[in-house]
Order: C-alpha cells, then structure tokens, then sequence
C-alpha cells in the first residue's frame, strides 16, 4: 500500500487542477478574513501565473482552455526519497536553565523538494512534544532517529509519510529541556509554550534560526508560507491548545488529541489529588541528558509552586489555557476518549465549552476508548478525514468538510454516529433529585424532591466498579440512586454537575459522583492495558516509505467487553473547597457543607429499557487519592441533586421514566470492567 510518485511525464493529458496542483502553482490571494464569529471560512480564490498559462499550453490541448474546477485533495504528487531532510535550532528568547544563552530548541523538518524548485511555499504540519527521544510516540513508541550528518531520518507516526508527498512540509519540535534542545522543561508553562511558539514565529519571519545548536548559520523558512497547523496526541496536543491561546499569527488550525486544557485539572479536581504525583515528576521524566543537574532551580519551582494541598496558585493560573481561550484565531478539531482516566474528559469539555462561547470554528470525534489516538481505533476514516481538514484549512480547498456533520461520536465499538451540532441544540440541563428507596443506600433519581438522609463510609480499598457491581444491594461505601428502568432512549450530551450536601465525622473527606448506565451491553473495553483497542501483527501502510522511515504500522481492532453496566461520566471533589475551587479549609466534624462537584464531558444514550444511576461516596480507587482520615459521611438529600445535559430536557426524562416498574434494582453483582489500575499515569502514550 506504499503510495507511489509519479513522474512529471505521467501527467500530460490529465486535467487543469491536477496539473496546477502537481507544478505548486495555485496560489494565495490575500490572507483568509476572520470574524468574530468563525463559523464558516471564506474559500481564497486562486489565479494562474504567465508561467502556469506557458505549462498549460505545453501540456493540454486548446480545447482544455477553459476555467479549470478548483482542487479538491491534495495529491500525493512530489517524492518523499527525495524530500529535504533538515535541522534547525530555533532562539526562543528565553534563558530557562540560566547558563546566561537564549535556548534554543530543535526543530526536525521534511519538506518536499520540487516546490521550493518551481519557487512555490508550501504550509507546515507541526508536533511539538517532549517525547521524541525519551518515551517514544504512537502505539509503536517510536522515537525519532538521525543520519550520520545529523538529519532526522526516522520521523515518528504517519505525519510526514503521507502529508510531505501531498504538498506540505513537516516538523518535529522538541520542547525545551528535552531532546537535542536547550532550557528547562516546565511542563505545560512558558518555556513548553514559548519553545513551540517559536517555531511558528520563526515559519512566519518573525524568529532566528541556526543550522546548530551553538553558533551556526543564520537560516530563514523561505521555503514556507507560514500557515501552520499544530497536532498531536496528549502532552504534544496540550501544546497545541497552548499555542493556539497566545492568538499567534500564522497558526491556522489546531487538532488536540486527548489533550490537557488546564493543567491543574491534570493533578486535581477541586482539591483532591489525582496522585501523589506532582509536574516535578514529569519534568524528570521527560527531561534530556543533564537536565537534572542544570534544571534544579526549575524543579524546585514546580514542586513549590504545585504543594499538594490541591490548592490553585499562579503556577496552575499560568498553565490554564481556558481562560485564554478568547485570543484562539485557529479553528479546532478535537479528539477525545470518553472514557480517558489519563487525561480525564472534563478537560475537552471545558476547552469545547470555552472555544465555543468564543466562535471558534471546531470539530470533534468522541470515542468509547481511553487514552488512544484514533488512528489506532478508527485509522482510515481518519486519516481521510485529517487529510480533508488540513487541505481545507491550510491550502484553502472547498472540500466540503466544514458543511459536515460536528460530532462524530462513536455509540458502540466501531458504530459511529453524526451530531449536525455538540451538544445538540435541543439539549437542556435538567436537574434530577436522589430520594431514599426501599433498600438503604439503594435510593430512586427522580424529577421531585427528595427527603432525608443516606450515610456511607469511606473505603480506600473500593472505587467505582465496585459501587456499580452492587448498585442494588446495601453496601456501607456508597450511596446509589436509580430511575425507572426507561420505556425510550434518553441521551446526555455535555458535561454534567452534582451538587452535594454533606456532614463529615472527620476534618477531611474526599468525595466522589459517577453517573451509570445499569442495562447489558458490550463496550470498548477501556479498562484494559491498551484501553479499547487489540493490536495486530499485520501492518497497514498510510503515505510513502524510506529504507529508514516506513509508511506502514501496526493494525487494530477493537477490544471488547460484554457489560452489565457502564460508568459514563466521572467528577471527584475535596469536601474542604466547599467555600472555594481554589482553596481548601479543615472540616468541622458534624457541621454540613454544600459543594458541587464537575462531572466529565460524555456523549451517552441510556437506551430504554436500562437505568440511569448516580453513586455517590468516597475515595474512588486509584482515580484519586484518599483523605488522611476516614470519614463517614451523611447526605442531606433534600439540598443534594444532579444537572444532567438531556436532549428533550426534562420532557424527554418524564416521557422515559413514564410507566413501567419503580422497584429497586435486584440485588446482585453485575459484570462490569476491571477496577482502574494503579499504574503512574503520563500524559503521553
């Protein structure tokens, strides 16, 4: 499936556009206008040079002469053996390992050859991260490689194989303090954003460049026309989101991958710590040779800046790119797991929400799986779908692809559906209330008010698949609330909020809210090692290969799970911020506190004839980390509920939940997915 180039003497006789296409000489007329309000693009228009009119003449016949229809696709039309192969090492400006130089960072480029022959600029495809050399990209983990001369020879994931051939150049970026670059990594602030930033500046002429590290050749990007679209999966797409935050000019469209928006949401959730962890660890992780050693001062700066109280300082403000969101001019194609417990599904809903609010042009896929890029679990569509969105956004071909469908949200393993919009626009927050039921601790969720208490203890040695296996029995960890199994469909789109009334017999609780859908199905199974997805020994190739770079990776499919329930929607709280998000305070045994708690972003149908649940307890087992007390907690349910995005709204919630039974769930152990595992989480592979 290798593609092959063809020659310039295959294309006499072929049509206007592809000729025009495959001798680069369609060009801009002007920049792309924007206006507050991205939610079309404006087509540029293209003309045909003296030298486009002598080539025709040479290659088409009088008859042809007419206007020629506008490309389409790019064309995988200029060699890739031959494309240019080059480093540069880009001033950021900044000194962040204070040996007195501006850093520099490494930019590893490939870009096709014969553009630059016929003096055509081409547009850039950018993945900035900090994984090129330490941990490796893609289910494959692979790293960049270099030749005898220093040249990148191997480029991980399928980026530059199949897009240099169409007519784009690619880079790969190393962050500061990792890699073949100078500074200091600090993990998601300045010196990761101003690194990537530079780059972009330097595309668009407003940046130095060397041809080394030290010293060297002053070299410019004559080569490009400095329209740029950032990608890249996990850390790398939360550079991107950081990027497309400063509003720099040149930067044309962004597609985050499972990425972070706010890295305090990261580490905390309103002040109960995901892990023991803080972004020290991941600046040792990741860092180059040396950076230890050099990079002291910095380390001591994330540890101080990030204390483990789950407290907000400037650090975590610095790393916030949703408030930043009004200075994005690049549109958004967002990739997210639903089920992501990396980097865990509030972050897209909050950046969506904020890019939203703002205009931005945007599109989503939503998937069943964790932390997996799609082109290990839905690679051709999309990988044409990818292709179709860098041609339009950054060599302007109307391709139809903004004029599409929003959402694409996969319903059950490779079933995808469309959403026109996300969230639909007939989706209405509608508020739901816990009742007690026949069973303690076995409650209903209904449109009317709830009386009473409901108490649990916490158990650190129970997370959320233990509380949902046992939704209908009474256990002393949880407390479970559940509709009428559903005479119709009922869909959440967005992101949801519970809000807690609850007494403590201890100074510190840690609490913990999971929306479930109670009702058979099978799902991805997003528990396992690899998160939803097999991989295979045989190999699918997406571009051109080199004796040193292969076009062709490993297939998946995907893995699958039989379930008696699923656990959709997440949020996790530290009782002690009931009076802020920012700050935490010590409890007063006995007294009650309010406090609401961010559920994940989700797309989900409870289909009729399943429940819809919400558990509320604790410590949820190693998706955060427990209190240093146990406390028991009592739950007001007269002053607790639920705001639940429904499409319909509270019309569709009574027509689902109308008729039928409204006894208790049985109680039995329902199958679900293994518990969530321990392991270190990275926001990267």
């Amino acid at each position: 499936m290798v593609e092959q180039q063809p020659s310039v003497g295959r294309l006499v006789g072929v049509d206007l556009a592809r000729a025009l296409a495959v001798f680069g000489m369609f060009a801009v007329v002007g920049p792309r206008p924007r206006t507050r309000k991205r939610t079309r693009f404006t087509i540029w228009r293209t003309y045909a040079t003296a030298s486009v009119a002598a080539l025709l003449a040479a290659l088409l016949a009088p008859a042809a002469a007419q206007a020629a229809p506008a490309p389409k696709e790019s064309r995988p039309v200029h060699s890739y053996t031959h494309a240019v192969r080059e480093s540069v090492w880009v001033d950021t400006g900044l000194d962040g390992d204070g040996d007195g130089r501006k850093d520099r960072v490494a930019a590893d480029i490939v870009r096709p050859r014969e553009p630059a022959r016929l003096g055509r600029k081409v547009p850039v495809i950018m993945d900035a991260g900090p994984y090129y050399s330490c941990c490796g990209r893609g289910n494959e983990n692979q790293k960049k490689t270099y030749d005898k001369r220093g040249r990148v020879a191997r480029m991980p994931l399928f980026y530059d194989n199949y897009f240099v051939p169409r007519g784009y150049a690619f880079v790969g970026v190393d962050l500061a303090g990792t890699s073949r670059s100078d500074g200091c990594v600090d993990v998601g602030g300045r010196n990761d954003i101003r690194s990537a930033k530079a780059v972009i500046d330097w595309l668009n002429g407003r940046a130095r460049a060397y041809t080394s590290r030290r010293g060297g050749t002053a070299v410019k990007a004559t080569w490009t026309n400095g329209r740029t679209g950032m990608i890249g999966k996990s850390w790398d797409g939360t550079i991107a989101n950081g990027v497309a935050a400063t509003g720099v000019k040149g930067l044309k469209t962004i597609v985050p991958i499972s990425a972070i928006s706010s890295w305090y949401d990261y580490y905390f959730a309103k002040g109960a710590p995901f892990s023991e962890f803080g972004p020290d660890w991941l600046s040792f992780a990741v860092g180059s040779d040396g950076a230890s050693r050099r990079c002291a001062a910095m380390e001591r700066k994330l540890i101080d800046g990030a204390p483990r109280s789950g407290d907000w300082t400037p650090l975590w403000t610095e790393r916030d790119y949703v408030k930043d969101a009004a200075k994005v001019r690049a549109s958004v194609f967002l990739v997210h797991g639903t089920q992501d417990l990396n980097v865990r599904a509030k972050h897209f809903g909050q950046w969506w929400d904020a890019l939203a609010k703002n205009g931005v042009e945007r599109k989503i896929w939503l998937s069943q799986t964790g932390h997996v890029d799609p082109f290990d679990f839905r690679r051709a569509d999309w990988v044409r779908t990818l292709h179709r969105w860098f041609d339009h956004e950054l060599l302007g071909y109307d391709n139809g692809i903004v004029r599409e469908p929003m959402a694409d949200i996969e319903r059950h393993p490779d079933q995808w559906v469309t959403s026109k919009v996300w969230p639909p626009r007939a989706t209405h927050t509608t508020k739901l209330y816990p009742a007690i039921g026949s069973r303690p601790g076995v409650g209903t969720l209904g449109r009317s008010k709830g009386t009473g208490t409901e108490t649990f203890t916490d158990n650190r040695a129970r997370s959320e698949t233990d509380w949902a296996a046992r939704i209908g029995s009474t256990t002393p960890e949880k407390s479970g609330f559940v509709t009428k199994p559903l005479t119709r469909d009922l869909r959440l789109s967005g992101s949801s909020k519970v809000t807690v009334t609850a007494t403590s017999t201890t100074s510190t609780a840690h609490l913990s809210a999971v929306l479930v859908d109670l009702g058979p199905d099978t799902i991805r199974d997003y528990a396992d090692k690899a998160e939803g997805i097999t991989t295979l020994t045989d190999r699918t190739c997406w571009g051109s290969s080199t004796a040193r770079d292969s076009a062709c990776f490993k297939a998946t499919r995907a893995k699958k799970r039989s379930v008696g329930y699923t656990v959709f929607s997440r949020g996790w709280a530290d009782l002690g911020n009931h009076a802020s998000d920012r700050k935490g305070v010590p409890l007063t045994p006995g007294k009650a506190y309010t406090i609401t708690l961010d559920l994940a972003a989700t797309d989900h149908v409870v289909p009729k004839g399943h429940r819809l649940a919400l558990i509320v307890a604790g410590t949820d087992k190693n998706l955060i980390e427990p209190p240093s007390t146990t406390p028991t907690l009592t739950l007001d349910l007269a002053r607790t509920s639920v705001r639940v995005p429904l499409l319909g709204g509270a019309t569709a919630f009574a027509r689902a939940t109308s008729g039928g039974t409204s006894a208790a769930p049985e109680a039995r152990v329902l199958e679900g997915v293994r518990a969530p595992h321990a392991a270190q989480r990275v926001p990267g592979n």
